[in-house]
């Protein structure tokens, strides 16, 4: 799936950055998590942002869910807090 989205900033108790998933594409990411999620709720993921692949779980937060950015990754790509980013993901199973 493919989409765009505007990092965020969530302050912790550990500090991250997030692109959270639009509605849409949620919904059919809620279809997939019954066979794919593990723990609590999390999906994981193949995700590209720019050049760089990389790979994480989604979270789910208030209905929807969110694509935590790893430092190297904001680096690699040099995006920060409230930049539009376009994301490939696609769903680990």
């Amino acid at each position: 799936m493919r989409f765009s989205g505007e990092i965020t900033y969530w302050r912790g108790p550990a500090p991250y950055y997030f692109v959270p998933v639009p509605d849409p594409e949620c919904t059919a990411l809620r279809a997939a998590a019954a066979s794919v999620s593990y723990g609590w709720g999390v999906i994981p993921v193949q995700a590209r942002i720019g050049d760089t692949d990389f790979t994480t779980s989604l979270f789910p937060k208030d209905g929807g869910y969110l694509l935590p950015l790893k430092d190297a990754v904001r680096r690699a790509e040099d995006v920060d807090e409230g930049e539009t980013v376009a994301v490939e993901l696609t769903v680990d199973t």
